[in-house]
């Protein structure tokens, strides 16, 4: 009798982000490891709050895919700042859930996406309610990382988003973090939880890499989600390029206008690229930048580990456990966090020669070396199936 499996997530592809691009991965990899998957998640929507093409005016859409099955529900979208029409949109996607397991038969184990903390704590309780095994991942530690970056603050609403947190953790039958302080935290409630650390490590093919031909143009690339968290907007406004460094943006998110808008020397924006045409692309850039405006606990940026196994030494501008994995491994340079002096300082000296010091070979075999998606995906799966 083939295994059966639920993946509840609030972000799946066709939307772009290392959140929907993990999922996928593990929905992948557990259809390879013999489960017949079926991923429950919203009408596709992120990060623009906005139903994609093809999925405006209906109510939800059923597909089947190599490793199973893709169940998109009604939700009400939104990419508001405003938390309490954020909560709404989480609402609706909540109830949606909630249809979806009072008239569907559902495997005995789930896999849930443990934030938003709303959409994670409904999973949790109809998993409960409905006598499941539950499996709890933890990819950022809502609400502090809200906290911490200044989007949540202290009071009734920041308690109650708390209190639901202690309860999925309380209530999992096995936690899966992406971090080192992901899993150190929960335990410091639930001691004896059976956990297992999944780095968001990428299984994707890696390109032969031929070094750069030698250029008087240093180019430094962000790709990812341009948000408040990341701060790439006021990055560009802080740092003064030289005339032989430049930074490429790609992406999307709340700060894609304005920096669409940004007229600044050696900054260039080109907007939203699909995953393999990024990957084709990144290959003509020295530097990878990967920065948060603020030291988040718990986090590890998901582009440590996808932009070194494509070569690109890293400039790691994030804090925490992230610079650690990086000087640790040799992928790149570390910079503090939040410091624009040294960044400045960075951008200023940068050269052929100091490039030398992490050769996009070196980088990728360090990167394959330490991270190998089989091995921990088999490490998985086992943890799964002593659940």
């Amino acid at each position: 009798m083939q295994k059966k499996i639920l993946l509840i997530t609030n972000y799946f592809p066709p939307e772009k982000g290392a959140a929907a691009n993990r999922l996928q991965s593990i929905a992948i990899g557990l259809g390879k490891a013999g489960y017949s998957v079926t991923v429950v998640c919203p009408l596709p929507n992120y990060p623009n709050g906005k139903i994609f093409e093809g999925y405006k005016g209906i109510f939800s859409f059923s597909e089947n895919v190599s490793f199973g099955r893709i169940e998109r529900l009604w939700v009400w979208p939104s990419n508001s700042t405003n938390k309490f029409v954020r909560l709404l949109s989480m609402l609706s996607f909540s109830i949606s859930l909630a249809l979806f397991f009072i008239f569907n038969k559902t495997p005995k184990k789930i896999f849930i996406q443990y934030s938003p903390v709303f959409i994670g704590f409904t999973a949790v309780c109809l998993g409960r309610l409905f006598s499941k095994k539950i499996i709890l991942n933890v990819s950022d530690l809502w609400p502090s990382a809200g906290l911490e970056m200044g989007i949540l603050n202290r009071g009734v609403y920041y308690s109650l988003l708390l209190k639901m947190e202690r309860y999925c953790y309380r209530s999992a039958d096995l936690v899966v973090g992406q971090s080192n302080e992901i899993l150190q935290h929960i335990s410091n409630y639930e001691k004896h939880k059976p956990s297992f650390l999944y780095r968001n490590v990428p299984n994707i093919a890696t390109p032969v890499i031929t070094e750069l031909s030698t250029s008087e143009e240093i180019k430094i690339v962000y790709a990812g989600l341009l948000g408040v968290a990341q701060g790439i907007f006021e990055i560009c406004q802080q740092v003064i390029f030289p005339r032989n460094v430049s930074l490429h943006i790609y992406g999307a998110g709340p700060e894609a206008e304005k920096l669409q808008n940004l007229q600044k020397q050696n900054v260039f924006f080109y907007g939203e690229l699909d995953r393999e045409k990024l990957h084709t692309a990144l290959q003509n850039y020295n530097i990878a930048f990967i920065p948060l405006i603020k030291r988040i606990y718990g986090s590890v940026p998901s582009k440590i580990f996808e932009y070194t196994r494509l070569g690109l030494p890293v400039l790691y501008f994030a804090g925490g456990e992230g610079g650690h994995i990086v000087k640790k491994e040799s992928l790149g340079w570390v910079l503090p966090v939040n410091n624009f002096k040294a960044l400045q300082g960075f951008i200023d000296t940068v050269s052929e020669e100091e490039l030398k010091r992490f050769p996009k070979k070196t980088v990728q075999e360090n990167s394959i070396s330490a991270f190998n998606f089989s091995e921990q995906f088999e490490a998985f799966i086992n943890s799964i199936e002593s659940v």
